[in-house]
């Protein structure tokens, strides 16, 4: 058994779930019953509990199901095989993949998908790429402009860290160490809000098995997604929300994602930053309550009239 197995057993909470789905055993937890389905996508370096304090009030109106995102949490990090890139495991076109497989593995044909910062950036390219999967969409604080959609390592060097991979994995290792602290606490506006615990917590969640060398993988298959030029074929229904006093993407790169796309709702959470389903959980229901609504009963009618 190796070493994130052992974790997957000793840091389970009672409520812990776990299946196979491609390459990777999922952690996942489930609440509430139902036809439809709320699947919760968290941001990088986080973890399902980004979701715990609106898991259990989503829970009273379908099934819901918040799930660790590779590299994260209690989820597996496989290895590629020697000589072979991580792009096939980790990257974000693989992610999504793993998205449209993991509902199809739930009992579902399609979910609203409910996606945080990079999060949310998947579940736009699984919506663009399977479309037939996804019932709406919920981007929160997603990066589409910028960051982790805009980002690539230039093939040299991307080649070089290759050939060198244990030294930057090391390298990689002491600097996600040295800088986790404060590049989490920039997601929270109210700095009183996130407790040294909690933080801490946050922390051994995403530092478990053989995590440096699995973000490794995943750093290297870090590509441009040109996600903006393709806004225009999303055909379901879309809700774009942001915190006000986000710091990691601007409100107006949500302001700007909800005017390209067509039809698309646009709120803002007034005391939150990169995370307001954490911050402001409340608020955060509430912004969603008439999305969600209208667009369970808008499939309804058109099941009806298929």
């Amino acid at each position: 058994m190796d070493t994130l197995e052992s974790y997957q057993i000793q840091r389970a909470d009672p409520d812990s779930r776990f299946i196979e789905v491609g390459d990777f055993r999922l952690h996942y937890k489930r609440q509430g019953s139902g036809e439809t389905l709320i699947l919760l996508l968290h941001g990088s370096f986080l973890s399902l509990k980004s979701w715990s304090a609106i898991m259990t009030p989503l829970a009273e109106r379908a099934t819901v199901v918040a799930f660790d995102r590779p590299v994260c949490g209690l989820t597996s990090r496989p290895l590629p095989k020697r000589g072979a890139s991580g792009f096939g495991l980790y990257g974000a076109k693989s992610q999504a993949e793993l998205v449209a497989a993991l509902i199809a593995a739930l009992g579902f044909e399609r979910a609203i998908l409910v996606g945080s910062s990079t999060g949310g950036t998947i579940a736009l390219l699984t919506a663009l790429a399977h479309p037939e999967c996804v019932q709406g969409l919920i981007l929160v604080d997603a990066m589409v402009y910028s960051g982790y959609a805009t980002s690539e390592v230039p093939p040299p060097v991307r080649a070089m860290m290759r050939t060198l991979k244990p030294a930057f994995s090391r390298l990689m290792r002491l600097m996600i160490d040295r800088l986790y602290e404060k590049a989490i606490r920039k997601f929270w506006y109210r700095q009183d809000r996130l407790s040294d615990e909690r933080l801490a917590e946050l922390k051994r969640d995403f530092m478990l098995g053989p995590w440096d060398r699995a973000f490794m993988e995943l750093f290297l298959a870090t590509r441009r997604l040109d996600l903006e030029s393709r806004l225009g074929s999303l055909n379901r229904p879309v809700l774009v929300l942001t915190g006000a006093h986000d710091r990691a993407v601007k409100p107006e790169e949500s302001a700007r994602l909800a005017q390209a796309i067509a039809g698309a709702e646009f709120r803002v959470i007034a005391d939150a930053g990169h995370l307001p389903q954490e911050e402001c959980p409340e608020s955060f229901l509430a912004a969603i309550d008439g999305f969600l609504t209208r667009c369970t009963t808008s499939l309804g009618l058109q099941d009806g009239d298929g």
